[in-house]
């Protein structure tokens, strides 16, 4: 089995680390409207074009994060004589929705995919995903994530995925081996149940759908259908997911890192060694390199669960103010930013993943012990894009806190009521 120590910090600004979703100022209840369909299409020519100077609004995961995007903007913005200015947000949902109501937007952002309805259901963005030349290098579930009423909005700027994170000095201390790494639930049922000792759960994750989801996903469940009209939260396939982990945190194999073992989030259990094993993305690896130096781990993918493979995905886009008045500027510089030279940059920088194929090989040759969240790519599902999705994560992770003692056919109930209302 192969041992490794991390290296690289992770985007957890870019990414969502603990999954919480920010409510912003364009839809936080269930029954919001997307309003009147806005934003811009159609061919280059519809882009503003000025002299005007670009400024870019960024959520950063710290200083490394912050440089390697402002040292890329500078020499985009030297090579193609555009001034641009990076800023880093102390909130960003917050400052954006600032911006637009003041009717002074950005002209680039860092959009979150739970935020991107809202925006373009009331015609902030414009929708320039079709003008990008590099526009099918991109992963397509990650297109998927950023298209409303089958308008490709904005150019994935990186992701993750969610995989198993074992720990392998306490997995060969309870006699386990490589062969024994799970691939079916029933494994990862037996598995986490060998690691469970005194002080050690088998496997801790967070108590949200953003960790619970995978389990999901796994079953063949969703919350909304693939094209994002009808709710089928409450399916058996979702219902069967929910009791197989309650059924684990029953035999005490399973628990929540944060209520059950008092850590902030599956990280922290998994680095203080409370958990053997984790349902993570790739942004944990800049938390054990940085906070558990000593803590030996690899990555695997998730077992398979019914209906076969199956993990969530996290994502932001480069999205752009229908404003602005140099688009023209702003997607060349979206397109510098997306390419596979310069994602590789930022993996290096801050730890990422490319949200372009073509830099699959070499990120894969420079991370080969992370390969399995790469892998991921090809089915994981992303977090719903309808308008109104934070406030029904957040009532549903709120169910998920009591599933140990609580009913999934009830719990799923509530969330088919919640997501019908926005879908609706």
């Amino acid at each position: 089995m192969t041992r490794q120590k991390t290296r690289t910090a992770l985007a957890a600004g870019a990414l969502l680390l603990t999954g919480t979703l920010a409510l912003t100022a364009c839809g936080s209840g269930f029954d919001d409207s997307a309003g009147d369909n806005g934003g811009s299409g159609g061919d280059s020519g519809e882009l503003t074009s000025s002299d005007d100077a670009l400024t870019i609004l960024i959520g950063s995961s710290g200083d490394a994060e912050t440089a390697a995007v402002e040292e890329a903007v500078a020499a985009w913005s030297e090579e193609s004589g555009v001034e641009a200015s990076v800023q880093v947000a102390n909130d960003l949902p917050q400052q954006l929705s600032q911006g637009f109501a003041a009717g002074s937007p950005p002209d680039l952002f860092y959009l979150a995919t739970e935020a991107l309805a809202g925006y373009a259901g009331n015609g902030s963005l414009v929708a320039y995903g079709d003008l990008l030349e590099n526009k099918d290098d991109f992963y397509p579930s990650l297109v998927q994530n950023f298209t409303v009423d089958d308008q490709f909005y904005c150019a994935p700027k990186d992701f993750s995925t969610l995989q198993l994170i074992i720990n392998t000095q306490l997995w060969e201390a309870a006699g386990l081996t490589e062969d024994d790494v799970p691939t079916t639930w029933d494994e990862l049922a037996e598995v986490a149940a060998t690691l469970t000792t005194d002080g050690v759960t088998g496997l801790a994750f967070g108590a949200e759908y953003q960790r619970v989801g995978t389990f999901m996903a796994q079953a063949g469940g969703q919350l909304v259908s693939d094209d994002g009209t009808e709710a089928v939260a409450n399916s058996e396939e979702n219902v069967e997911a929910l009791t197989y982990v309650q059924d684990q945190m029953d035999a005490g194999s399973f628990a929540y890192a944060t209520t059950d073992l008092g850590a902030g989030w599956g990280g922290e259990a998994f680095g203080q060694q409370k958990a053997a094993m984790t349902i993570e993305g790739n942004w944990i690896t800049g938390a054990m390199s940085n906070d558990y130096p000593n803590v030996e781990y690899l990555v695997a993918e998730l077992p398979e669960g019914p209906a076969g493979k199956g993990t969530l995905q996290f994502t932001n886009c480069w999205g752009m103010a229908a404003d602005s008045p140099n688009q023209q500027a702003a997607l060349d510089l979206v397109e510098y930013l997306t390419s596979a030279e310069q994602q590789l940059a930022f993996s290096e920088a801050f730890g990422p993943m490319p949200s372009v194929q073509s830099a699959a090989d070499q990120w894969t040759t420079d991370n080969p012990e992370l390969a399995a969240f790469l892998a991921g790519a090809d089915y994981a599902v992303g977090i719903p894009t309808n308008d109104g999705t934070a406030a029904v994560l957040t009532d549903f992770n709120a169910s998920l806190e009591g599933l140990k003692n609580g009913d999934p056919q009830q719990i799923l109930d509530t969330v088919q009521a919640n997501v019908e209302a926005i879908v609706g």
